[in-house]
């Protein structure tokens, strides 16, 4: 697979959702990724981002110029304060879109693949379903504040374990692949040799237009294209 950014990261932009939550606050929804680390850079509004670890629940606010990462394993809950956009980069890139993520849907529904997936869908009114999904989410993720997260990440697994041998060819043929260009053009400079130097070129990516609901807000999803070819 062919990443939009160069070491096989992806990029997106997101304008946090506004619709406020049971608990008073506005945002997006619980979830958790198996297997990618995801940064947020913070270039308009506030907010903050809610996590859940073994190590506890943090509320790490979000401000203007502010970058904020985490590792796999942390439940993330995006918490728009007002006017809360982000540029939001994503290792393994493609990962993502092929099911890493994980809903803190209540136990009843992590444990029925059926009924998470009917529960993850955006069928019907985007909008509607998007705030549905969003909903259920954290009602699981409220309660797992109060203790079960070995049995979250447990049903994680359970879950999305059919995935794995897609998603290793995905990294292989992604940022594995890029690693190891490099390690290729560190031998051939040790080597003396310079070849691949002369075939440096630019590439950009326009802005999407079209914007689509997703786990956090509203989404601009930057292509995959085809950037120069990496050389050896």
């Amino acid at each position: 697979m062919v990443t939009p950014l160069p070491g096989g990261v992806g990029i997106s932009g997101l304008t946090v959702y506004d619709w406020e939550a049971a608990d008073g606050l506005c945002g997006g929804t619980p979830h958790m990724h198996l297997v990618c680390s995801e940064a947020y850079v913070v270039i308009s509004g506030t907010g903050s981002v809610q996590t859940l670890t073994t190590t506890g629940f943090a509320d790490t606010p979000l401000h203007p110029g502010d970058v904020v990462w985490f590792t796999p394993g942390t439940i993330h809950r995006l918490v728009n304060g007002g006017g809360l956009r982000l540029v939001v980069l994503m290792q393994n890139s493609g990962l993502p879109e092929a099911g890493d993520a994980v809903f803190t849907f209540p136990p009843r529904v992590l444990a029925d693949p059926d009924a998470y997936q009917a529960a993850a869908a955006l069928t019907g009114d985007p909008a509607t379903a998007a705030r549905r999904r969003r909903d259920l989410a954290l009602d699981g993720f409220l309660a797992l504040r109060e203790g079960g997260l070995a049995e979250f990440h447990a049903a994680a697994h359970r879950l999305k374990s059919g995935l794995l041998a897609a998603w290793r060819i995905r990294w292989r043929d992604g940022p594995l692949a890029a690693a190891l260009t490099t390690g290729r053009q560190l031998e051939a400079l040790k080597a003396g040799d310079l070849s691949h130097l002369g075939h440096g070129a630019v590439s950009r990516l326009e802005r999407p237009e079209h914007q689509h609901f997703g786990m956090c807000g509203r989404l601009h999803t930057y292509p995959v294209t085809n950037p120069p070819k990496e050389h050896l």
